[in-house]
């Protein structure tokens, strides 16, 4: 018995090793044969991170583990993803192992993990999937004499677990997913003819043409199928599916031809318990159905059967019907009743073109009020006809009462409709709305709707619709939103077409309002935005956009709009709205005790908002417009202390931040500003107390200006202001220069100031002129302003107005010394008239004018003794000026005087 144990143990030893040194002995050859494999039959760049061989976690199969794989089209889709995944699981017998390579390699079971399949077929029918080498491409396995080892399916397993199945086909414009997707099957592949046991799972999303059919749809069939694989025909035994939680059972076949499928299935509800009607509705929007009581009854039955190729589709009748049905869910305190429903979908010859859809009536009741729609649509891949009717109330407030419907907001309003439309998809597309025939009338009274993006709800009392043949009109709607109150009416161009094809909303409406109060529109995230001095934009979500869908027009009148704390009396204008921009058209109002025009252009469009504007402000009070209109702190923040009224005309372009207000960084333009008449309060300017206290001489306590006017320019975040006059106490000022939006200046100033005004250092110069003269004697006094409006630095440059005073005065001795002069000298040659002796006078004042400039000049002009900060030679001038005068006035005048009397 030892002996046997040994054995045994020396067995199960060398079986334990085998197991343990198998993966390292085969691992390098099967990757070897896979990667082989691949290169010779597939048109693809196959990739993965971990390739691993197991004999222990299948045992007593192995198992060939692949690990984040993934297979890469070439062109025609190039760098398209066909497949990729988690895992991939091949399990074979551990006998393929050690087949001696010979045979091709056999697999029993497949199992992908965490699957992404995206499947392609672009619009010249060319399908991703479509990569094996073609079987007479030379060095392919079936054209070389050795075909060498590969693997065989033998499958008797397969599973797919948590995967997602992309379908997009462009030459039909369809796409389906399948997502949460878990699929298996268990047959013997092996036999020509066997039974497929399946079960399957997945969420569908089904679209075609742009419109949804299917939304996350919960789909589950577990079905036994019967499968000729010679003959490629599979047959359901044994099935149930659910569409939601509608029960639905298959019988028939499928048979895979070489040119074409043929199909012959009937399918039916098992049973026909208006329940099932409530397991359509996803259970995304309503809960379960746990204690609903129902009556009537429900059934879907249907047959498909013929040929499926590019030509044909199977003839179809799909029938679905209910009568005299009702429901009521036991929390909820109303029923839906007399319900009808009778609707066939049918093609009687194969061609898609000839599918219909017949609405015989879906009608029900809640409380005493009935809503009927009935129709057909014909012709659904050419030009789809349609023709609609809907008739009844419906009170929006009972639909949360009869369904356990979680909605983003509880509606209230009463719904009423008496419509006939007939219309053909064509012309919807080509807006010819002539061809367009709708009659009737609708309306909505009392309804009242939430959104966090208001402050407040927006309840429209009443609003009507009347309809005929190519005109559509508003005739009447009144609505309120906090402090705001519209009455809207007009056309409507294409309301169809805006329903039924997503196009923009044509019209023109009149809108008139007692008070429209924009902040009633504005969000809590756009109230908490930090203004105008906000230049970046915040997240897509904080953006207020324009519609895209509007192409209207809308004429306003309005007796008072609100905006913050601004109020526009009388505004009245149009708004002209279309690809995502508003342009603003002859708006005028009453603002600030004056006038307001504007034209101009708001863009949401691009990724940063632009505007556009003209303004022209009339008349309005500047102390009101400096409280409330920000931009005017930003153009013109010298005159914010002014009392008094303005006119001005902007022009303005730029960004916008995410909540509409000016990037101020990214303004160009330029503007004009008139102060018409206003009295200075200089304890808001610290601008002119800062010249107060440098210039003693200017009284700025009642400080009054009228008729200023300047023109401005915006260039790289700085406002450039042209040189402007004005007077203080008779004192002319030139001021100019520029300033940022920082508040930070950079101005030059002027003042012609009378020249006794500058002190001692002049009163020599002055001395020895007239006391009248003294008083009319100005000189230019430059100024420099840096630093801030809040906190600005004063440069007086004296020493250029003393320079300036001095050459004056030179200049006004020099004439006064030659008139003099050439009057003596006309009395000392004497006779002749006044024509005669006038180019005696001329020649004289010429010839004493240049004798006085050799005087008066210093001898070296270029170096003066002493300099003030200018460089001005300032006592060498003096000095010069008083040996002059001293020298002509003084002594020299009287020997003068002597010589010429002697001489007679």
């Amino acid at each position: 018995m030892k002996k046997i144990f040994k054995i045994i143990g020396i067995i199960v030893g060398i079986l334990l090793i085998l197991l343990l040194a198998a993966p390292y002995l085969f691992k390098d050859s099967l990757e070897k044969l896979l990667v082989k494999n691949i290169n010779e039959n597939l048109n693809a760049t196959v990739a993965w991170e971990v390739f691993d061989l197991s004999l222990f976690s299948s045992f007593p199969n192995a198992a060939l583990v692949i690990n984040n794989y993934s297979v890469i089209n070439k062109v025609p889709f190039e760098g398209d993803t066909l497949v990729s995944g988690q895992q991939l699981k091949l399990n074979m017998g551990i006998t393929q192992l050690l087949n001696g390579g010979g045979d091709p390699i056999k697999l029993d079971e497949i199992i992908l993990n965490k699957a992404k399949l995206n499947i392609k077929v672009d619009v010249n029918g060319n399908a991703n999937y479509d990569i094996a080498i073609k079987e007479d491409t030379p060095g392919t396995i079936e054209n070389t004499e050795e075909a060498g080892n590969g693997f065989t399916f033998d499958l008797q397993h397969y599973e797919l677990n948590d995967s997602e199945v992309i379908y997009t086909d462009e030459s039909t414009k369809t796409c389906l997913t399948l997502s949460e997707f878990n699929h298996e099957g268990t047959g013997d592949f092996s036999m020509d003819t066997m039974q497929l046991d399946t079960q399957t799972s997945t969420i569908v999303s089904y679209k075609m043409e742009g419109e949804e059919y299917l939304n996350k749809t919960a789909i589950v069939l577990d079905a036994v199928f019967q499968m000729d694989l010679f003959n490629q025909k599979y047959s359901f035994l044994k099935n149930e599916a659910r569409i939601n939680d509608l029960p639905l059972t298959f019988d028939g076949f499928v048979q895979m031809n070489e040119t074409n499928n043929e199909i012959d299935l009937t399918f039916k509800t098992p049973s026909s318990d208006f329940k099932n009607f409530l397991a359509l509705i996803p259970k995304a929007y309503v809960k379960d159905m746990d204690g609903v009581s129902t009556t009537g009854n429900f059934s879907v039955n249907g047959t498909l059967k013929g040929i499926a190729d590019e030509e044909r589709i199977p003839t179809m009748d799909i029938k679905v019907r209910s009568e005299n049905a009702s429901f009521k869910y036991p929390d909820l305190p109303k029923e839906v009743r007399n319900i009808s429903i009778n609707v066939d979908l049918v093609n009687t010859t194969g061609f898609m073109k000839d599918t219909y859809l017949n609405i015989g009536g879906i009608t029900f009741k809640i409380d005493n009020e009935i809503f009927n729609v009935s129709g057909n649509v014909k012709d659904f891949t050419e030009n789809m006809l349609i023709n609609l009717a809907l008739q009844g109330t419906l009170n929006l407030a009972n639909i949360n009462k009869v369904l356990p419907i979680e909605m983003e907001q509880n509606l209230t309003g009463v719904f009423k409709a008496d419509v006939v439309t007939n219309f053909d998809m064509q012309s919807v597309e080509k807006e010819q709305y002539q061809n367009i025939k709708t009659t009737g009338t609708a309306s909505l009274n009392g309804f009242n709707y939430s959104d966090a993006a208001f402050k407040n709800p927006i309840a429209i009392s009443n609003a009507s619709i009347k309809m005929s043949p190519g005109n559509i009109i508003l005739e009447d709607m009144n609505a309120t939103t906090g402090d705001t109150d519209v009455n809207a009416s007009g056309t409507i161009q294409n309301l169809i077409p805006w329903i039924m094809a997503k196009q923009d909303l044509k019209g023109r409406f009149l809108l008139k309002s007692d008070t429209f109060n924009l902040n009633d529109f504005m969000s809590e995230t756009s109230e908490s935005a930090t203004g105008n001095e906000k230049t970046s934009l915040s997240t897509a979500e904080d953006k207020i956009k324009i519609p895209d869908f509007l192409d209207a027009t809308i004429d306003f009148q309005a007796k008072k709009v609100i905006y913050d704390d601004l109020t526009l009396d009388n505004a009245k204008g149009s708004v002209v709205i279309k690809n995502e921009t508003a342009g603003l058209r002859n708006i005028t109002s009453s603002l600030l005790g004056g006038d307001i025009a504007l034209d101009g252009n708001i863009s949401t469009k691009t990724e940063t908002p632009t505007f556009a504007m003209d303004l022209d402000l009339s008349k309005i009070n500047i102390d009101e417009s400096f409280a409330k209109l920000g931009i005017l702190k930003f153009l013109v923040p010298i005159a914010k202390g002014l009392q008094g009224n303005m006119n001005t005309k902007i022009k303005l372009n730029g960004n916008l931040n995410s909540d509409l207000t000016p990037d101020l960084k990214s303004l160009a333009g330029n503007a004009f500003a008139q102060i018409l008449t206003a009295e200075v309060n200089k304890e808001q300017i610290p601008l002119l107390n800062a010249l107060g206290s440098e210039l003693s001489f200017l009284n700025l306590d009642q400080l009054s200006v009228q008729d200023v006017a300047t023109n401005l320019k915006f260039d790289n975040g700085n406002i450039v202001v042209s040189p402007f006059d004005f007077d203080v106490q008779g004192i002319k000022i030139t001021a100019g220069g520029s300033h940022g939006f920082d508040q930070n200046m950079n101005y030059n100033i002027k003042m012609d100031v009378p020249a006794k005004y500058l002190g001692s250092e002049v009163t020599s110069l002055l001395a020895k002129l007239d006391p009248a003269e003294v008083d009319k004697m100005t000189v230019a006094l430059p100024i420099g302003l840096t630093g801030s409006f809040d906190n600005p630095k004063v440069n007086l440059n004296t020493n250029a107005a003393i320079s300036e005073l001095t050459k004056k005065l030179i200049d006004k001795q020099k004439d006064d010394l030659i008139n003099q002069g050439a009057n003596a000298i006309q009395d000392l040659i004497g006779g002749g008239n006044s024509n005669e002796n006038n180019g005696t006078t001329n020649s004289a004042s010429d010839a004493l004018s240049g004798i006085l400039d050799g005087i008066i000049k210093p001898k070296d002009s270029t170096t003066p003794s002493t300099t003030n900060q200018n460089g001005t030679n300032t006592n060498s001038t003096t000095e010069t000026i008083k040996d002059v005068f001293g020298g002509l006035f003084g002594g020299g005048k009287k020997k003068k005087k002597d010589s010429i009397k002697g001489g007679n």
